[in-house]
């Protein structure tokens, strides 16, 4: 009988599910940077809920980070793709 892999805690804290949509490597890549805003953002939250960090400082993360998400989208060049 075939043991399955133990689950690691990288892929426990960091999940990805699969890309769905019209493929193209920039879109993918995309996807990912999407991905990793979402999982970063959900971890602040978590932060501020705890009264580790103060509202303040997590609006300046993830404010930062969604600067960061929007460039990528603009460098990846999906700002002049129109959706099918």
């Amino acid at each position: 009988m075939a043991q399955e892999p133990e689950p690691s805690l990288e892929n426990f804290l960091y999940q990805k599910s699969t890309y769905r949509g019209k493929f193209t490597p920039q879109r993918l890549v995309f996807n990912a940077n999407l991905q990793e805003f979402a999982t970063r953002v959900s971890y602040i939250c978590g932060l501020q809920n705890l009264g580790k960090i103060s509202s303040e400082e997590a609006h300046k993360r993830i404010s930062i980070l969604w600067q960061q998400l929007e460039r990528s989208f603009f460098e990846l060049g999906l700002s002049s793709e129109t959706e099918d």
